[in-house]
């Protein structure tokens, strides 16, 4: 039981980090992508917008979004926020570091919760709802990214879930 404790307490608090590391480089390499290439996702995001690519059903088409500019302004916001998100991550990555040695998570696992929940809303409520739902992203053949987003989704919170597993500890937060 002692052995299990031990084990616990030292590999949950390690998983987290590197969890959440895993995290913060991918979300720092989409960003990173996103400013170097710009045009590559803004072509997306202008087809998304303009669902121009979808099956035109004229109950869902007064939803597009055809000026280019608002479609850059929407591009532009969803990699302040990718930014934002992967700086957020790559601080926690580093509390989670020092915390191994003090043992005190409290700290790690807050900052891991706001760049996590970041990454969960951009993908969940961003991309999944709105991209996916309202502009009708899943009837693109060429231009539908919610098996993507689902990924990412579904890593970040289980990260989430993990670093919120007891670690044995004596620290409750």
């Amino acid at each position: 039981m002692a052995e299990t404790r031990t084990l616990r307490g030292s590999l949950l608090p390690l998983a987290s980090t590197l969890l959440v590391g895993t995290v913060a480089l991918y979300m720092a390499l989409v960003a990173f992508s996103n400013i170097t290439d710009f045009g590559t996702n803004q072509q997306f995001v202008h087809h998304v917008l303009a669902m121009d690519t979808t099956f035109k059903d004229e109950d869902l088409m007064w939803r597009a979004i055809e000026s280019k500019g608002v479609q850059d302004v929407a591009y532009v916001l969803i990699i302040v926020w990718e930014t934002v998100a992967a700086l957020v991550l790559v601080a926690s990555t580093v509390l989670w570091a020092r915390a191994l040695r003090h043992r005190t998570f409290h700290t790690a696992r807050r900052y891991s919760t706001l760049g996590l929940l970041m990454v969960l809303l951009l993908f969940g409520a961003g991309f999944m709802a709105i991209g996916g739902e309202y502009f009708v992203m899943w009837q693109s053949a060429d231009w539908n990214g919610l098996d993507a987003a689902l990924r990412v989704f579904l890593l970040s919170g289980v990260v989430l879930v993990v670093t919120y597993l007891p670690t044995g500890g004596t620290e409750a937060g």
